[in-house]
């Protein structure tokens, strides 16, 4: 290790390593150095942070609570000092260390509290809402294992535990004085007293709550927000009794039943006791949160009346529903408030954001299951329901079958994007294209009556994190061309415009871009040991594995571009390399199928004499937040084939086309308005639209096996699932997506519309190709135009519109 030169910085270091780890610098491990830097930077958060909070709370400032089961952060070392504009300063000071801070901030664990999109997009905001100075608070939950951590073995996806609190998390701070307790099981016992009815839950069990609190800070700014998670434990955590009289397995049981509610995200629900813990999970976070709030608004301002003038909550996606019907409970049961005093108070404060249109996502609780584990919250969700449906007659009298298509329980199930419906003040979709559908398609029927409710707002992203912390390369050339303000104000993206025929500033842009790719070339050569060509063209399809995002539809152009080459070896000149990154649930049995299918594809052409050199698949394990940050600066085309009409918005599109890739995609989601922002020249659209695809599914006019007997290339890609081409598995392994895309499961169709969309891929892709390798100027405009139009698709600009159209919050001063 260098001298050092004693800037403030280093003693700061030098004196953490001293107190808390009884270490020198010489002798401290890369580890110890970066929790001792930790612990530095996160007294400059801490301070901001207490200042604000005592500064809105004297203030009397609304607040909003996102409530979320995701909160997929990254690492936040980097993003910190970014924010704090402290990077310059901690480089030189590990610099004088002779280190280089990379080094030490990827020492760094990431928390895997998401599975993708949601939780980043609930990331974003916190970090957004911070940066505009709007008081805010994250709630969601401590996930002791997170998603989990993926392996690919023999080409298939293994599930292992994601252990990423193993060390401790230096960023969070547990706040035990206080924790709540939340109620399971039990019966309610219902008494009338005064002409009103008193319900007392009676035979519960006990979970404790305990909050764990993460400060969130902006850039440049004053007020950061909190991401407060819930961490379950065991009210008597430790049975001595039966541990003495020798019983050691009953003495740790209670404990493991209340703690297994925060072990892990998203537990297969596939089997009932699945299914009770993900209801567990949900109801757990809610009413912790929901009880929190409650506490801390009678300490403020006492009158529980005056809580809508105070916290807006906003409901991510269905899981947190139980919010509404929870305060419900604690309004009535615990305050003695009318249930007219109560709904009154949350139908005033609750607003829901809808993120999918797909049945499935649509979250339901069997109502028996529901009734045993959540009595109290059954009977208030029941007499909810009752009232909603009385409403709903008056506009729709005697139509029984819309009624129960509305209803909050019907049939069995307990439904919750209809629970949404039915009390929040606002229901938004996350793009415009969604917005659309949920008015004229999903909630069409609740439109028609509360038109007023519904509106749309398009996500964003922070490009604080996608572009200032991801791409710095990038962010340093657009520093010295436009100036730094577009860190803050996302507007000034635009000035890139002016630059998008200069020579010399395209030629930078494509040289920030080779940089990414060796970055990227680097980090996969030390992380998974694979050589990749960087001057071939990177392609990228990084998201969830799912049906709807169409990993298969790119699987099944790779293997036509296979067959290309085996009859002309001239089909390829400049080689391709395509990226796949993506989780399949564990319980998803055909997504872990097309991870195998792609790796499968790999072997092919990685070692097929006619392709290898020309075509390369790679599959990276484990996509995180960190690997992200890498990969997607890398990015030549950006892959974004989701069926149209099923992706609600995107964000990963965002995020490339900010990163300067070029969108091959359907006119889905946010596709749609990158599409406006861009113009056609500037993105290549294919496929099926919304109306096209609702038409053939009203008509049922598409017939896959039509595309298969007229279309020999897609024939031929499709047949090399089942003919023995694919190396390392018998025939028969994928023979199961083979009959999906040729009959589907239930209705004689593949009802993502794969084949009909595959030729008209075929040919956009095609020449993008061409674009690519004969005209790279061109590409590299097309680029540069992408990053340039970029600045709308912040997440600045959608905390604004959420906070202008909803929340009404007041910033900071």
């Amino acid at each position: 290790m260098k001298s050092t030169k004693q800037t403030p910085e280093v003693k700061a270091i030098v004196g953490k390593l001293k107190r808390h780890f009884g270490k020198t610098l010489e002798n401290a491990t890369r580890e110890e150095l970066y929790k001792a830097s930790a612990m530095c930077i996160r007294d400059e958060v801490v301070d901001k942070w207490t200042a604000a909070n005592a500064a809105v709370e004297k203030k009397g400032l609304k607040k909003v609570y996102y409530m979320s089961a995701e909160f997929l952060m990254g690492r936040a070392y980097i993003n910190n000092l970014v924010n704090l504009g402290l990077l310059e300063r901690y480089k030189t000071a590990f610099a004088n260390l002779g280190l280089d801070i990379e080094e030490v901030a990827s020492q760094e664990r990431d928390a895997g509290l998401g599975n993708g999109g949601l939780g980043r997009l609930a990331a974003c905001f916190l970090e957004s809402l911070a940066t505009l100075d709007l008081p805010a608070m994250g709630c969601g939950i401590r996930y002791e294992y997170g998603l989990f951590k993926q392996r690919i073995i023999d080409g298939e996806q293994v599930e292992m535990e994601d252990n990423w609190l193993e060390d401790g998390c230096v960023w969070e701070i547990e706040r035990p004085d206080e924790e709540v307790e939340v109620h399971f099981g039990g019966e309610i016992v219902e008494t009338w007293t005064d002409h009103k009815m008193k319900a007392e839950h009676k035979n519960y069990y006990t979970v404790m709550a305990v909050p764990y609190d993460m400060p969130v800070v902006g850039y440049n700014s004053k007020c950061p927000a909190t991401l407060r998670l819930w961490s379950a434990r065991a009210k008597d955590r430790f049975d001595l009794k039966s541990f003495n009289s020798g019983d050691y397995m009953q003495a740790m049981q209670e404990r493991e039943a209340a703690e297994v509610i925060s072990k892990v995200l998203y537990p297969d629900d596939s089997h009932e006791q699945g299914k009770q813990l993900r209801l567990k999970q949900f109801y757990f976070m809610t009413s912790a949160t929901m009880q929190n709030l409650v506490r801390t608004h009678k300490e403020r301002h006492g009158d529980l009346h005056s809580l809508p003038n105070y916290v807006a909550v906003q409901i991510n996606d269905t899981h947190p529903t139980l919010a509404m019907p929870e305060l419900m409970r604690i309004l009535m049961d615990e305050e003695n408030y009318t249930w007219e005093e109560a709904y009154n108070i949350v139908s005033r404060m609750f607003n829901y954001t809808n993120h999918t249109i797909m049945a499935e996502a649509l979250e339901c609780w069997e109502e028996g299951m529901f009734k045993n584990l959540l009595p109290r919250i059954y009977s208030i969700v029941q007499e909810l329901n009752q009232r909603y449906c009385e409403k709903l007659n008056r506009y729709y009298p005697g139509d029984m079958d819309r009624i129960s298509n509305m209803a909050i329980v019907a049939y069995g199930q307990i439904r919750m994007a209809n629970l949404c419906v039915a009390v929040a003040r606002r229901v938004n979709g996350v793009s415009q294209l969604h917005g659309a559908i949920l008015k004229n398609d999903l909630f069409a029927d609740s439109y028609k009556i509360y038109p007023q409710k519904y509106l749309a707002i398009t996500n964003g992203i922070t490009h604080r994190r996608w572009l200032a912390v991801a791409n710095p390369s990038l962010t340093k050339l657009m520093t010295e061309t436009i100036g730094d303000g577009f860190i803050k104000d996302y507007r000034q993206f635009d000035k890139l415009m002016e630059y998008v025929e200069d020579e010399a500033f395209l030629e930078k842009f494509a040289a920030v871009k080779q940089q990414n790719k060796q970055r990227l070339a680097d980090y996969l050569l030390k992380k998974q040991g694979i050589e990749v060509n960087v001057n071939s063209i990177f392609d990228v399809q990084a998201k969830r594995l799912h049906e709807y995002k169409r990993q298969l539809l790119k699987c099944l152009h790779i293997l036509y571009l296979y067959n290309s080459l085996q009859q002309d070896p001239d089909a390829v000149t400049t080689p391709i390399t395509f990226f796949f990154a993506a989780k399949a649930a564990p319980g998803y049995a055909r997504a872990k199928s097309i991870i195998r299918l792609i790796n499968t594809i790999g072997e092919l052409v990685n070692n097929d004499p006619a392709t290898k050199g020309k075509l390369q698949v790679v599959f990276i394990e484990n996509y995180e937040v960190s690997s992200a940050e890498v990969l997607i600066p890398a990015t030549d085309i950006s892959e974004q084939l989701s069926t149209a009409g099923l992706e609600a918005s995107g964000t990963g599109n965002m995020k490339f086309m900010m990163n300067g890739a070029v969108t091959i995609g359907t006119m889905d989601g946010a596709n749609v308005e990158i599409y406006d922002q861009v113009g056609p020249e500037n993105i290549y659209i294919f496929g099926a639209n919304v109306k096209e695809i609702k038409t053939m599914q009203t008509y049922k006019t598409y017939r896959p096996g039509e595309y298969f007997e007229k279309n020999l290339d897609v024939r031929a890609a499709l047949d090399r699932l089942i003919d023995g081409t694919l190396p390392g598995v018998s025939a028969h392994r994928f023979s199961d997506l083979y009959q999906s895309l040729l009959f589907g499961d239930y209705d004689g169709a593949d009802k993502y519309f794969v084949l009909h969309d595959l030729p008209s891929y075929i040919g956009k892709f095609t020449r993008a190709y061409k674009k690519y390798c004969a005209d790279p100027k061109g590409w590299q405009k097309m680029a540069a135009i992408n990053t340039a139009k970029s600045g709308v698709f912040s997440s600045d600009r959608t905390i604004t519109e959420y906070n202008d159209k909803i929340w009404k919050l007041e910033k900071l001063k």
